[in-house]
């Protein structure tokens, strides 16, 4: 995979909005654990293939994938409910986060440029990874799946923080490291950069956004550092 790192700058940008698991926090991997643990207790052998179509989508779509991929027998509720209170026991130590992030966000706030995060995730779990990982003070919006009709790959999260936050879209970066996300963040008119975590870009995705970054990092130095 050839990534676009220091060779290109940044379109100047007036708000930033990252999504979440896997972009800001690093809890896909953690989650990917945790979805191939349930699905064994259920009686069920999740696939890696089945696992990464999940990536980035909301609790309705993952419904609906794990129901394609293994019947309607497949028990999503209890799924869902096992997920959410093993991520919330192996969370208590606190949230990692993906590197960059903190000094990327850092260096936002000291810049006076407003960020907004727009997730997938709903309010509950992203107030609590957000807080575990101590950067749920540093954002001027979150957007949540309870905050939309309509989850990502629809525009609707990156529209709703971008008139939050008083920004035109046009005018907004957009980090992401899914599909779904990317979709949804160019979808809106945005600037996006996809920073993959567990999934790759394909043709279609790299066609979408303006570049393909390996880290954080590589962001910050791609926004602010001179060439």
């Amino acid at each position: 995979m050839t990534l676009q790192n220091d060779l290109l700058r940044l379109t100047p940008f007036q708000a930033v909005i990252f999504d979440m698991d896997g972009t800001l926090l690093d809890t896909e991997s953690v989650f990917r654990t945790i979805v191939f643990e349930v699905c064994d207790e259920l009686g069920f052998e999740m696939t890696d293939d089945v696992h990464q179509s999940m990536i980035g989508g909301s609790h309705e779509r993952t419904n609906q994938l794990l129901v394609e991929a293994y019947g309607v027998a497949f028990p999503y509720t209890q799924f869902d409910h096992r997920c959410r209170i093993i991520m919330n026991e192996r969370s208590q130590a606190g949230v990692p986060v993906k590197p960059g992030a903190r000094e990327l966000v850092g260096e936002l706030r000291e810049r006076g440029i407003p960020t907004g995060v727009a997730t997938s995730s709903r309010n509950p779990h992203a107030q609590h990874h957000l807080g575990a990982a101590g950067l749920l003070e540093l954002f001027d919006t979150i957007v949540t799946r309870d905050d939309v009709t309509n989850p990502k790959p629809h525009p609707e999260p990156y529209l709703t923080a971008a008139t939050r936050l008083r920004v035109e879209p046009q005018h907004c970066l957009a980090l992401e490291d899914s599909h779904a996300g990317v979709r949804a963040a160019h979808a809106a008119g945005m600037q996006t950069v996809m920073v993959p975590d567990l999934v790759h870009p394909s043709e279609e995705i790299r066609a979408l956004g303006i570049a393909v970054m390996d880290s954080l990092n590589h962001v910050r130095r791609a926004a602010f550092e001179p060439s």
